[in-house]
């Protein structure tokens, strides 16, 4: 087996549909809610499918298909205690929050819900957020350089007392939090995600991060991620596990499925897209190698608004297992998952695809199958 497949079985984590509109901008049917009482009844269903993480979205501003969003720290706050296992992951913006506040925020959930609270930090997109909230806008390369110092301040009160950090845009003074986060056997502080597609976001992961998120991929570009990635932590004497964005659409045949993917495309809500995809431009054609978000996202690409259809789990339960398995191959840990009718897609997953996963995984561990070798399409 190549020395880059994790061993370990992979984790599966769920977007939390906690903004209305579904995870596709589009007018097909999706029954799927933003409210709280069906998102606690998800998360119970979630964990008892085989779900360790889940995600919530942060937007603030009425936008693009999301016309109503609740508050991801509230939110999750909300879902861990109605839950046992699941680990919620919040997403929260660097100049929005400050590090310490939501460091605070972070022990508190940490404690009550006994280790299960996670966070990944969001270094922003959308630029009238910021501006509609009085605050300054950063230039692409600039905001990861915030990213990080916020990321080092996160940790440095986490695990440290009297701590001082000296940055452009954070300054700490030997400060201490108490309570310290729960302690997990095996973790030393509170898991802390990141995500971007960009060369910044990629070498802050390697510096700083536990977990580097990537928008959906092919194979050959979640490996180029990987590969950027795991060379500037190398560097630094350090592991970084990956997590990869797909959309599922799993039916008996393949031709089903792609009726399904069809029929959201074809309905995409055309104006939403075309402002996100006006919005969003810039944050990856503003770098110097265009590695950015969404540089090279075509339309129907952008109707899942992180390129989850790219990643091709599209197809029959078997067809999807391998093809999950095949990410694991290129360095996948967790795979992060959105749906079209949550509760029953979710099941589905838990009862049709997640026994094939883990068959091929013992497969995997046995034979060492590289990559290349299988059913995967």
């Amino acid at each position: 087996m190549s020395d880059a497949v994790p061993a370990e079985p992979l984790k599966f984590a769920y977007w939390v549909p906690n903004v209305s509109g579904g995870l596709v901008t589009s007018k097909i049917e999706q029954r799927t809610d933003f409210g709280f009482d069906y998102n606690k009844k998800l998360a119970v269903l979630a964990e008892n499918s085989g779900f360790e993480y889940a995600l919530s979205q942060v937007r603030y501003a009425s936008s693009y298909g999301a016309a109503q969003q609740h508050d991801p720290a509230a939110f999750s706050l909300g879902l861990l205690q109605a839950t046992e296992r699941l680990k919620l992951i919040v997403a929260a913006h660097p100049g929005l929050w400050h590090p310490a506040i939501l460091a605070k925020f972070g022990i508190t959930a940490d404690v009550l819900s006994q280790g299960r609270f996670a966070v990944n930090i969001v270094s922003g997109w959308f630029k009238d957020e910021f501006t509609g909230l009085g605050e300054p806008w950063l230039e692409h390369d600039e905001r990861y350089r915030r990213t990080e110092e916020f990321i080092r301040v996160l940790r440095g009160l986490w695990t440290r007392p009297n701590f001082d950090f000296r940055g452009d845009f954070y300054r700490i003074n030997d400060f201490s939090l108490r309570p310290q986060p729960h302690q997990v056997p095996g973790r030393p502080h509170p898991e802390i995600f990141q995500g971007g597609n960009s060369t910044a976001a990629r070498q802050v992961a390697g510096r700083v991060s536990d977990w580097y998120f990537s928008n959906g991929k092919d194979f050959d570009g979640f490996a180029e991620q990987v590969s950027d990635v795991r060379a500037v932590a190398a560097e630094h004497g350090r592991t970084v596990r990956f997590g990869l964005n797909g959309f599922l659409i799993a039916r008996d045949t393949e031709a089903q499925a792609r009726e399904v993917l069809r029929e959201i495309v074809d309905k995409a809500d055309v104006d939403a897209v075309e402002g996100f995809r006006r919005a969003v431009r810039q944050a990856g054609r503003s770098t110097s190698d265009g590695k950015g978000m969404w540089a090279d996202s075509e339309f129907a690409d952008l109707v899942q608004y992180n390129d989850g259809f790219r990643t091709g789990l599209i197809g029959t339960p078997e067809q999807i297992a391998h093809r999950i398995v095949e990410y694991k191959k290129r360095g996948a840990n967790l795979i992060l998952l959105g749906f079209l009718h949550y509760l029953e897609d979710v099941a589905h997953f838990g009862e049709n695809v997640l026994p094939i996963v883990r068959d091929l995984e013992v497969e995997l561990d046995r034979t060492g199958d590289p990559i290349g070798v299988g059913n995967a399409r």
